[in-house]
Order: C-alpha cells, then structure tokens, then sequence
C-alpha cells in the first residue's frame, strides 16, 4: 500500500473508491480523537489501587483500540471468564468516567477536515464500538458536532460487523458507496469494505507494532494526519 507521498491517483482496491464522497464517518478512538490519555490513567489510577505500579504509556496505548478486556488483560493479566473480571472491569469504567476528557483531544489537524467539512456543508459522523455513555461524554466535553453517532447499544452489534456503518448511511440518507469510512483498526476497514464504503486507514491512530495495515484492503493508509486531510481533499475537490 502506497502513501500519499508515493501515488499521484487514488488507489482502486475497492470498486466504491470511484465514487464521489458525500458524507464522511470516523472511527472515534485513536482516529478522531487521541482518547489514550485519559485511559492510560484510568488503567494506572487501577493499577495503583491494587498496589501496582504504573505502566508505561506507549504499552496501554497499542491496546486502547482493543477495549477495556484488552487494558484489564494487559494491566492485571486477567482474561474475560476470570472471577475478578468483571469487578476489574468496571472499576476501570468508572474510573475513566470520571476523567473521560480531561486530556483526550481531536487529533491536531482534524479540525481543519470537520470545519472544511461542516462549511461545505458535508455531513460528518461518528461509528464506534465504544458503549454510548462514554462516546457521549466525550463528544458534549470536546464540543463536536457529528449529525450521526452509532453506538453498539444502537443496533446490538458492532464493529467488524457492517451494520453500524449501514445504519450511519442511512440516518444521514447517503448511499454507502459514497461515504468515506476512516479507522485504525482491522475490523474498522473490515466493516467499511462489507458495507461497500470507501475506507481509509489513521494510520497515526492506535496501530499495534505486530500489526500490518497494508492487509486490509483499504482504498488508502494516511500515515499522518496531514495525509489524512490531502487525500480526503483531493477527493472533495474531484
């Protein structure tokens, strides 16, 4: 897979990526916001709790995409199915609750991407796996104006599952072909390319070390955020 800077044309690995772009939708953590702060401390704060000490933040991060089972297994060893799972686990959705935006941000340079895109007007949304209570949170503290957000509460599924996708498409009345569908995480593009969307890789988002976006099948990998905005503008301007 090509960057920006090594291709002239688009990539045409799915038949969508010849469509025009009408609406654009985000994955929300580690591809529209960097959330990883905040649930670093919620981990360490837990890690502390018990008597631990904390981790570094480069080792939480490459797990943040992965949910709060993944931080509970990284931070205690403790897998789902284990007694003190659960307990673990809410402690540290709690925890995060209390201090779900206090250093997460808009990645530096999207802002640029919703105000071209809220000026157009295009519309623009939010597809996560993330539980509802928190994306929400997080989106009224970092003042965001999304006119769709799905949830895994809204369909009873999520992620690589294409339904959240197709549901986000038609709430904002855009054929899938024409949105654009950007994640940091396989099952991101995975649902992206089921629903027939065009699909681009943050590949500045919460990318572990072993994995390799370039097996994903997506139209695009922008490895910075600048990348991200070039490509999605030369689209806009087609």
């Amino acid at each position: 897979m090509q960057t920006l800077a090594e291709q002239k044309e688009p990539p045409s690995y799915n038949a969508s990526a010849e469509q025009s772009i009408q609406a654009v939708l985000f994955d929300l953590d580690g591809t529209l916001v960097d959330t990883a702060p905040d649930l670093a401390l919620a981990l360490n704060r837990l890690r502390e709790e018990n008597g631990l000490e904390q981790l570094p933040f480069e080792k939480i991060r490459d797990q943040v995409s992965n949910g709060g089972n993944a931080l509970i297994q990284l931070g205690f060893n403790v897998k789902v199915g284990d007694p003190d799972h659960p307990s673990l686990r809410q402690r540290l959705l709690d925890l995060y609750q209390e201090k779900v935006a206090e250093h997460s941000r808009v990645f530096e340079g999207l802002e640029k991407l919703l105000e071209r895109l809220e000026k157009q007007p295009l519309p623009w949304g939010i597809v996560t796996n993330k539980p509802r209570i928190y994306t929400d949170l997080l989106v009224k503290a970092l003042k965001l104006h999304p006119q769709v957000v799905v949830c895994p509460e809204d369909l009873g599924v999520s992620k690589p599952d294409p339904a959240p996708l197709l549901f986000a498409a038609r709430q904002l009345a855009i054929p899938p072909e024409n949105c654009l569908y950007v994640g940091d995480h396989a099952r991101d593009i995975e649902a992206g390319v089921n629903a027939r969307m065009q699909t681009l890789v943050a590949g500045f988002g919460y990318i572990g070390l072993n994995e390799n976006p370039a097996h994903w099948g997506a139209d695009f990998i922008a490895t910075s955020v600048t990348e991200l905005n070039s490509w999605i503008d030369r689209r806009l301007d087609s």
